[in-house]
């Protein structure tokens, strides 16, 4: 959900460049997948453009939007479903800076896109050839623009499905596993994270990808750490770059949905302990991890 009082956040955001670029950001990326939420809905937006009545109506019925899409009225012209979004052009702006960590060319592949929302990332997989897309989420609303966002930009429903599924329950998917396992903006929303990850990952193919992203807190440094300790090791719980987990017992900005929120070295061990090898972190708290044999 997005937050009803945003609290701007500085993020330290990595561009092709290798160079580091500060954004205002807030709590993001989606709302959650988790139904046992604790806050009201989205703040609404109007969509806007020179577009007829039909669509840019359909778009409003169907709002509030979280993702901002580009969709065509009956005339030809541009309408976008959430213009005045708190992040600006959301999600677009925020994959421009890890999309070439994803094949340009998914010919053959099956991607599994959990908490699609309106379903940005799965038609970006489309446009990239993919085989086959399956976009899931909990909220039959999202579930809804993006089957209307679908047909607008001329998908099928082969093509593109959708279907609404709990977080805690996606290995229900199985014996279908996927190639590419998107999984963004959805952990931090999870009263019980690791459970959730765990079926994620088992929906990965053997050498497969996962995409991932998760709201991160706390020290960004990353070191390894021994296998096991005595009980009389205290001081290695002081070190600010040991794994830890924040929980957040009320709200963070002013989101009483995010629970948990790992500092990169419990993203990286929880990561690990599921079976995925981090391949690449193309910015902060995005990586790019396959399935290890």
């Amino acid at each position: 959900m997005q937050a009803r009082g945003v609290l701007n956040v500085q993020l330290c955001i990595c561009g092709f460049s290798g160079q580091p670029r500060t954004v205002d950001m807030a709590s993001f990326l989606r709302p959650p997948m988790q139904p046992n939420a604790r806050g009201d809905s989205p703040t609404s937006t109007e969509p806007h453009g020179s577009a007829t009545p039909g669509v840019a109506s359909q778009i409003h019925a169907l709002g509030p939007w979280f993702h901002n899409l580009d969709l065509r009225a009956e005339d030809g012209t541009l309408v976008q479903t959430a213009p005045n979004h708190f992040l600006g052009d959301f999600p677009s702006s925020f994959w421009h800076f890890f999309r070439d960590a994803i094949p340009q060319d998914l010919t053959g592949w099956s991607v599994l896109d959990i908490g699609c929302n309106g379903g940005f990332y799965s038609f970006e997989m489309k446009r990239r050839g993919a085989t086959r897309v399956l976009g899931v989420d909990h909220d039959a609303r999202y579930l809804r623009q993006a089957e209307f966002a679908r047909a607008n930009l001329g998908y099928t429903e082969r093509e593109v499905e959708f279907r609404q599924v709990e977080a805690y329950e996606i290995d229900r998917l199985l014996p279908e596993r996927f190639d590419l396992v998107i999984f963004m903006g959805v952990l931090y929303h999870l009263k019980h994270p690791l459970f959730a990850l765990e079926k994620v990952a088992s929906l990965v193919k053997e050498d497969g990808l996962m995409l991932f992203q998760t709201m991160e807190r706390g020290s960004g440094e990353s070191r390894a750490w021994e296998e096991d300790y005595p009980i009389s090791e205290r001081e290695v719980f002081f070190d600010d770059a040991f794994p830890r987990m924040y929980f957040v017992e009320h709200r963070y900005a002013g989101d009483p949905t995010n629970w948990w929120i790992p500092n990169p070295a419990a993203t990286q061990a929880m990561l690990r302990t599921v079976g995925m090898q981090v391949q690449a972190r193309p910015c902060v708290e995005v990586y790019v991890c396959r399935r290890q044999a």
